[in-house]
């Protein structure tokens, strides 16, 4: 069997297929495999859209904090992203960016640690926002700075250590790292660990209340895809959220916002997670979107995106010539996200070629090719044709 007619067989058992027609895909078969940058839009989206400007804004205007329940959307979408992430509900709270999320969960862990615990140990090769932040973490709390690379981070962690600030998945390479086993390590540490799952959720199971993690932060216009700029989520384990001090205390926060009392008073739960007046249009076309999720188990969608990394790659191995493109994707599956990254020495213009031959993936300097599979709408077709014009364009070259 050739590969395209594997590709067909693949499709045909593919128990996801029919969520495609659940997202506004181009009409010109374009091969959209950057949704690890930004989501396809689900087709419900600009209807619920319409409605929430004309109406809800429009006419009711001022009663839609109440009536249209604007007030409480924070974290009624955050319980609707909680199972997707393994939380019960109650623990998620959505809104402000996934930048301003991380420094208030990294500044409340180590704010919740003990005063000579005064290290704060970073992912190394974490994408560079986590990194100027958790600088500015340390700077603020006055501790040190431990960056070191995730294979290290075990060893790295002691009695020094007040949190640690990790990638789930690393955004170059797509390796997936050991939640489980580093949570259980700081812990074992004394120390707690805040996750980034900007390249998981959606994605991949995590199990965040299964393994104890104490706080998590992602963003939703990747694989939950809420859109352009969606607001990110935060993740306080039940049990720490009274002991949770946010650095960014605001008026949605406070235990009476309409009091107006110029004292500060924490509200009880992951509310206190909560900053000022949510992004309602952004946060709404998330709600709206999340509904493609309807019945669908994260473990099915995790099935399929191992099937379709293992078969591009294949694609890969049989259409290139040896040794002109290097896969930098760890090939177990323990240790795989759902994207594929590839090494190729001249990957900006190979990159600008495909997009101009209707594969969409991207490129990060200096020389990776990243394509992520998006397994709610991206078919065993579409690896199969992305792997086939990477070829194509690199045979032309």
């Amino acid at each position: 069997m050739n590969l395209p007619e594997k590709a067909s067989k693949l499709d045909e058992a593919d128990a996801l297929r029919g969520k495609r027609a659940e997202f506004v895909l181009d009409e010109d078969d374009t091969v959209y495999l950057d949704g690890n940058s930004l989501g396809a839009l689900p087709a419900t989206v600009p209807t619920r859209m319409a409605d929430v400007v004309a109406r809800e804004w429009g006419r009711l205007r001022i009663r839609s904090w109440t009536e249209s329940g604007w007030w409480t959307a924070p974290e009624r979408i955050g319980d609707r992203i909680a199972p997707l992430v393994g939380a019960a509900s109650g623990q998620v709270v959505v809104g402000d960016s996934t930048s301003v999320n991380i420094f208030k969960a990294l500044v409340g862990a180590v704010r919740m640690a003990d005063a000579e615990r005064d290290e704060i140990v970073v992912d190394a090769t974490t994408f560079p926002t986590d990194g100027y932040i958790a600088e500015s973490a340390a700077r603020m709390t006055g501790r040190r700075l431990v960056p070191v690379d995730p294979g290290q981070l075990r060893t790295a962690l002691g009695p020094r250590t007040a949190a640690a600030l990790v990638n789930h998945v690393d955004y170059r390479s797509g390796r997936l790292h050991d939640l489980p086993g580093l949570t259980a390590a700081a812990h074992a540490a004394g120390a707690l660990v805040v996750w980034d799952l900007c390249h998981s959720a959606g994605a991949l199971p995590v199990g965040l209340d299964a393994h104890g993690v104490d706080l998590a932060v992602g963003c939703t216009y990747k694989y939950l895809n809420g859109g352009p700029g969606s607001p990110a989520f935060l993740y306080v384990r039940r049990d720490l959220q009274a002991g949770f001090d946010s650095p960014l205390p605001g008026w949605n926060s406070h235990r009476d916002p309409f009091g107006m009392s110029p004292r500060y008073e924490a509200a009880d739960g992951a509310l206190r997670a909560r900053v000022g007046t949510p992004d309602i249009l952004s946060m709404l076309a998330l709600e709206a979107a999340l509904e493609v999720w309807d019945g669908v188990p994260i473990e099915a969608v995790r099935d399929k995106s191992l099937a379709l990394t293992d078969f591009f790659l294949e694609c890969v191995e049989a259409y290139l010539p040896a040794g002109r493109v290097e896969s930098i994707t760890p090939v177990p599956h323990t240790d795989r996200g759902s994207q594929v990254a590839l090494r190729c020495a001249d990957a900006g213009e190979v990159m600008g070629a495909l997009i101009a031959r209707g594969v969409v993936g991207d490129f990060r300097h200096p020389d990776v090719l990243r394509f992520g599979f998006t397994p709610l709408y991206v078919s065993f077709a579409d690896a199969e044709r992305a792997a086939r014009v990477l070829a194509e364009v690199i045979s032309s070259r």
